[in-house]
């Protein structure tokens, strides 16, 4: 059967529990091929944002240095900006061989598991300090194994950014929101939000965004503030609201037979790579957004709106609902985890 055809019978939605079933049983083919002890390691890592963003540009030092350290050994190719494919087919390709490695946001895995949905939560975190802190717990920590029964492994979360909302006016309290269209990515927690406060959530590919904007398709949408610049959003965005009411980070991943394939001096170098690029990668992650910004104000072409401490309580207030509709699929565990950790 053919990657176009298994791609059909997933989109279907009759034709989910069988894709779910290849999924597994097509793994064991596809994840050892080419990766005998001796034979050079080809790693095809594609994502959906520009270079310059926080996960390209951490995308581009992971490949740097693998060339550095491992030379022929291992070929690392990145394909930024969706140009070999976007996030829902590259989570596919991964799991049938066609890619090796993937920086998908962690909202794209509901239909694999629900832990990652954690993320999505509204004002679950306060920054991008408290994320980390998270995800460096055992509860955070466990999740990179969350996927391994569907033959995909965790290897790292790369921060971008906390999220703002956008708009044609100033969402400075949440009936601003009633009656928006917003563009939101693949999530049943994000599509939640967006009900909560009265607007109308579009599921949307992140390449169709712009467009979406600019037409009229869609009001509003939900950003990190290096999204919203490199992908000049606000150019076609009357209002930013500062609201950091979410989270945008991504999750890499592997194909588990695959990485297992890899020589073991090989892999644990690949893994010390990884660490070292996480660790410089989410250490940025805040200095590119706030460079993103200062760019934007400084464009002209949209104003960026702050907001009081008594209206970040009315957005918190509204959109507290959403944490008990999906405490049962998260985990009350999860949650409590991610409210312990040090604010």
């Amino acid at each position: 059967m053919s990657n176009i055809s298994l791609r059909r019978i997933r989109r279907t939605s009759v034709g989910m529990l069988c894709y779910s079933a290849l999924l597994i049983c097509t793994l064991a083919a596809c994840g050892d091929a080419g990766n005998k002890e001796g034979a050079k390691v080809l790693i095809k890592f594609p994502h959906v944002t520009a270079p310059g963003t926080p996960k390209g540009r951490a995308a581009d030092r992971f490949r740097d240095l693998v060339h550095e350290r491992l030379g022929d050994r291992v070929t690392v190719e990145v394909y930024p900006s969706g140009q070999l494919m976007n996030d829902d087919d590259s989570i596919d390709a991964l799991a049938f061989g066609e890619v090796q490695m993937i920086a998908v946001s962690l909202s794209k895995f509901d239909r694999l598991t629900k832990k990652f949905q954690i993320f999505d939560l509204p004002f679950m975190f306060q920054d991008l300090s408290a994320v980390e802190r998270f995800q460096e717990s055992p509860s955070g920590d466990a999740l990179l194994s969350a996927m391994t029964e569907s033959g995909l492994t965790g290897v790292a979360f790369w921060h971008n950014g906390m999220k703002q909302f956008s708009g044609p006016e100033p969402m400075t309290t949440p009936d601003a929101a009633d009656g928006l269209k917003f563009r939101i990515m693949e999530s049943d927690v994000l599509q939640a939000q967006i009900l909560q406060v009265g607007g109308n959530p579009q599921k949307m590919a992140y390449g169709e965004v712009y467009q979406a904007l600019q037409t009229g398709a869609v009001d509003a949408q939900e950003n990190t503030w290096s999204n919203i610049y490199s992908s000049k959003f606000y150019e076609v965005q009357d209002y930013i609201t500062q609201s950091n009411h979410g989270y945008l980070g991504y999750l890499v991943l592997v194909n588990t037979k695959f990485w297992s394939s890899i020589p073991d001096d090989v892999r644990a170098e690949l893994r010390s790579i990884l660490v070292e690029t996480s660790d410089w990668a989410n250490a940025q992650a805040a200095e590119i957004n706030q460079d993103a910004l200062e760019k934007i104000k400084a464009s002209g072409r949209t104003e960026v709106v702050a907001l009081t401490p008594e209206q970040i309580k009315q957005w918190q207030d509204i959109m507290r609902p959403v944490w008990d509709q999906f405490e049962d699929s998260i985990g009350s565990d999860v949650i409590a985890a991610a409210q312990q950790v040090p604010r």
